[in-house]
Parts: C-alpha cells; sequence; structure tokens
C-alpha cells in the first residue's frame, strides 16, 4: 500500500496527469460541452423550443380552423343545392304538366344539378332507396346503411352532421327536405358532403407546411447565433480579457463601442481594472519601498551589536534571541522585495544551463541542508535558457522546505527530465504530505499548512517565490502530495527563452 501511494505521487503520475488534461481539453466532445455552456446557445435553444412549441400549438389550431372553414362552406353549397331542388320542386308541382309522378322528377332533377366535390344527391321514395348523383355512393351513404336509416325517419326539413366509422370519409354533413304529394309523405331529397378530402387535404398541407416551417425556424436559429454572437460580442471580449490578466499584467482593456447596457458592462470593468491596477500598483510601490526602507535600520542594529564585547551572561541569551530575529527580519524583507521585482523586466538574467551538471550541482548545496537519504534522478541530457541563481533559489527552497517537514530516515528526491518542449524539475520527499485543503493555497504568500507545527522559522513566503520564479520563466508549479505518504512539487520549464518580453510590456504597460 505505501509503495503504491508513493508511485502516484511520482513527477511522471503527476505529467500523465496533465497529459490527460490536455487530452480532455482538445475532445471534441468537451468543445461541444463548452458551446452547450455559451449563453447564445442557451438563448437559441430556447428560441427553438418557443417556435417549435408555437408551431407544434399551431398545428391543431390550423386543423381546427381549416375543417370549420370547409363545414361553412360546405354548408353554405348544401343550402344553395337544397334551394335550387326547392326551387324545382315548387316549380314541378305547379306546372301544367305535373302528374304527381315523383320518380320522374327525380330523374329529371338529378340529371339537371350537377353536385359540387364530396357533394351527393340522394332520393329515396317510398322508403326506398331510388337514385342518386352520384349513381356510386360511399360504403357509409349506399343502400342498407345505418345513416340510410336515420333519413327514412325524417319527417321535416333537416340539417345535420353525423360521424362516419370510415376514416376516409370523414364527418358526413346532410340536408334532408321531406317529399309530398297531395298531403302524403312520398319520398325524401337528401344533399349530404363527406368532409375526408378536406381533411386529407389539411393533413397533406400540414406535411408541406411542417418542413417549410423547420427549415425557417433552423435558419432563423442560425441568423439568430450569429446576431447572438455580434450582440454578445462585448461579455466575449470581456471574458478574453478577463482571463489575459494575470497579478503581473493588468494593462488589458476592453474596447467599448456603441451604447447600451452591454456599452456600459465594458466601461464598468474598465473601471474598476484601473481602480485595481492603481492599488496593485501602490501595493507592490509600498512593499519594495518599505523593504528597501528596512534594511538599512536592520543592518545598523545588527552591526552594533555584533560590536558589542564583554556582554554580562545574563544578557547573552537576550541578545541571540535578538539577533535570531533581526536575521529572520532580514530573510522577510528580503522575500518580500524578490516578491515586489519577480514583474520586472529585469528580474531574469538568462544563460544556457546544461541540466545534467545543474541537477549535481544543486544535491551537492542540498546536502548541507539536513541529514536525509538524498537521492538524484536525471532523465536525459539538454539545455535549458534560464535563470541560474533564480532557478536555483527556487528548487533550494522546495528541497529546504522537503527537509523540514521529514525526518532523518526519510527520502528527498531531486529529479530532472527532458520531455519535448520543455523540462520537468521535482522535489519528492516521502514525509508527513499536505491535506488537500491545504494544497489550494499553499502557494499563497505567508500560507502555512494547519495540519503540522511549524518547524520553519521562515518567512512564509518560499513557495510564493518559487511560483514567481517558475512564471517569469513561463512555467508553472505542480503539487501532488497525500498525508502520510509525502509530497511531490514540480517545475515545468520551457526549454526555450521565457516570455521576458511579455513580462516587459506588461511592466512598462501599467
Amino acid at each position: 500500500m505505501l509503495d503504491r501511494s508513493k508511485e502516484l505521487l511520482t513527477p511522471n503520475a503527476t505529467a500523465q496527469h496533465v497529459n490527460y488534461s490536455l487530452s480532455q481539453s482538445s475532445n471534441p466532445r468537451n468543445w461541444w460541452h463548452q458551446v452547450l455552456k455559451q449563453t447564445r446557445t442557451r438563448i437559441l435553444l430556447i428560441y427553438i423550443v418557443l417556435m417549435a412549441g408555437v408551431t407544434a400549438a399551431s398545428i391543431p389550431m390550423f386543423m381546427a380552423l381549416f375543417l370549420h372553414n370547409v363545414n361553412q362552406r360546405v354548408r353554405s353549397d348544401l343550402l344553395a343545392e337544397m334551394q335550387n331542388f326547392q326551387q324545382a320542386y315548387t316549380d314541378w308541382k305547379i306546372s301544367p304538366g305535373y302528374d304527381g309522378n315523383l320518380k320522374h322528377f327525380a330523374s329529371e332533377v338529378l340529371g339537371d344539378i350537377e353536385p359540387e366535390d364530396d357533394n351527393s344527391l340522394i332520393f329515396y321514395i317510398n322508403g326506398e332507396y331510388y337514385k342518386s348523383n352520384p349513381r356510386g355512393l360511399p360504403p357509409e351513404l349506399a343502400e342498407g346503411s345505418d345513416i340510410e336509416a336515420h333519413w327514412l325517419k325524417i319527417t321535416q326539413l333537416s340539417e345535420g352532421q353525423l360521424t362516419s366509422n370510415h376514416p376516409q370519409l370523414g364527418n358526413i354533413i346532410y340536408l334532408a327536405q321531406p317529399l309530398e304529394i297531395e298531403g302524403e309523405q312520398r319520398g325524401i331529397f337528401v344533399a349530404a358532403h363527406t368532409t375526408g378530402g378536406e381533411r386529407q387535404e389539411a393533413l397533406n398541407g400540414i406535411v408541406i407546411f411542417v418542413p417549410i416551417v423547420a427549415s425557417v425556424v433552423l435558419m432563423g436559429a442560425g441568423l439568430a447565433w450569429l446576431a447572438t454572437g455580434k450582440l454578445l460580442q462585448p461579455v466575449h471580449q470581456l471574458a478574453i480579457t478577463a482571463r489575459s490578466i494575470s497579478e503581473t499584467d493588468l494593462s488589458q482593456r476592453i474596447t467599448v463601442s456603441g451604447s447600451g447596457e452591454l456599452s456600459e458592462l465594458a466601461n464598468t470593468f474598465n473601471s474598476m481594472m484601473n481602480r485595481l491596477q492603481e492599488a496593485f500598483m501602490s501595493q507592490r510601490n509600498f512593499i519594495n519601498d518599505a523593504g528597501h526602507e528596512l534594511r538599512t535600520p536592520i543592518t545598523i542594529i545588527q552591526g552594533h551589536l555584533d560590536l558589542l564585547d564583554d556582554i554580562p551572561p545574563e544578557l547573552a541569551e537576550t541578545l541571540d534571541i535578538v539577533q535570531d530575529e533581526l536575521d529572520r527580519m532580514a530573510r522577510l524583507v528580503n522575500d518580500m522585495i524578490l516578491l515586489a521585482k519577480s514583474d520586472r523586466p529585469d528580474f531574469l538574467q538568462l544563460e544556457t544551463v546544461e541540466i545534467a551538471p545543474f541537477g549535481e550541482e544543486l544535491l551537492q548545496k542540498a546536502q548541507t541542508l539536513a541529514d536525509r537519504n538524498w537521492q538524484l534522478k536525471q532523465q536525459g541530457q539538454g539545455v535549458i535558457v534560464a535563470d541560474r541563481q533564480r532557478l536555483t533559489g527556487a528548487l533550494l527552497n522546495l528541497l529546504n522546505n522537503a527537509a523540514q517537514h521529514t525526518q532523518p530516515q526519510d527520502l528527498i528526491e531531486l529529479g530532472a527530465a527532458v520531455q519535448k518542449q520543455q523540462v520537468r524539475f521535482w522535489v519528492r520527499d516521502t514525509g508527513e504530505g499536505i491535506a488537500l485543503s491545504d494544497q489550494s493555497r499553499i502557494f499563497e504568500r505567508f500560507a502555512r499548512t494547519t495540519n503540522s507545527r511549524r518547524r520553519s522559522d521562515g518567512s512564509g513566503l518560499g513557495l510564493a517565490i518559487v511560483q514567481a520564479i517558475a512564471e517569469a520563466h513561463g512555467g508553472q508549479v505542480q503539487l501532488a502530495s497525500k498525508p502520510g505518504y509525502g509530497s511531490t512539487f514540480t517545475l515545468l520549464l520551457p526549454l526555450d527563452s521565457p516570455k521576458e518580453q511579455s513580462n516587459h510590456d506588461s511592466y512598462f504597460n501599467r
């Protein structure tokens, strides 16, 4: 269990984790995830959902209105046909040649009247089907049907609508006129219309309507995507600018154009950055000035203490305490000045450093820090463009930190490896480790772990200095640790020249 846990903290495991993270960020699925998280994507989805909802709701409304209009038109057509029939029936009864032969009259009328589409004109004489126009009736209206039995019971002019069991016929709208000869009902004339054709036309219209609406929605969504992206460009620019801002470069601002809420947001952000830049500059200047001002009195006090002779024994212990505190104050002042200078263009003095001899030199210096199981592990040969003194200070800081949190029998490993366009320096120990809750704040200034007693007389700026030196070289610091199994600090630095020019620009743009 112990060996496995230590293996998890090795620099190779850390590098694999970094490579995995990089591969995850380039994964197309992650790209789609980022797109879906964008505000304009959410606006677009809301737009599509609303349009789809409106379209879905409009289809039954369209069907209902269409069929209602069809029914109104059909009733109007049936009424016209019934009026024509009634006029012909009245004229026949008062004509000189009236003979009361209803079958003869029905044949003449059906030959003279041309019914509208899906209309059927039907004559029933003496309780039986006689003739119709058109001759072929739908099954629901044919002789012997249930609807026929319903019509044969009619004794007065009637209008109605019946539901057909045949889906292709739809509803049946009708007008029925009883026919009387000499005061006795001898027949029935029915003008009927089946709505199945109109219903099918409505369905065909929907089949055409839906793809057109879907195309329009998609085209509108594409245009809305472009328009929303243009509208939210200031917000996107705000995010880009915010990501480009660091503690060493607060000069980035958003270009403001136009007016409105987004332009006001950009102006507010720029004003906030101006105030932050002034505050950071004031803080840096104060730290730098205070550090230089404190150096002189500390040096004077130390010099006078060194000149004291014949000190009484009772004062010797007090003077030792004073001297120790002055030394600690001097280190604190030097660390503060170093951090204040870390963003200056002349912070790094670059030179070519051979990695293998550099590692051996570091190990020799580290062995004087404490009695530990010191080991050197180097993978590959090469050179790096870096500031030798700053890099030495950063790694010695890590080595000293490892020595302060380990026991004499513990292992402290110093390693270096060249991979592609970067070099990895790591310091691994088998000491007490760092709690997960402390790992997120361990590089903050004056930060200390909460799970261990103080073993260092340092200023609490050591890891902050390491991070500042790594970032000045264009690199970063990574930590892998588990309580009880030790810690691994890794410096990832580019082999080429660090971003000196970017630091220079940020320094003079402030």
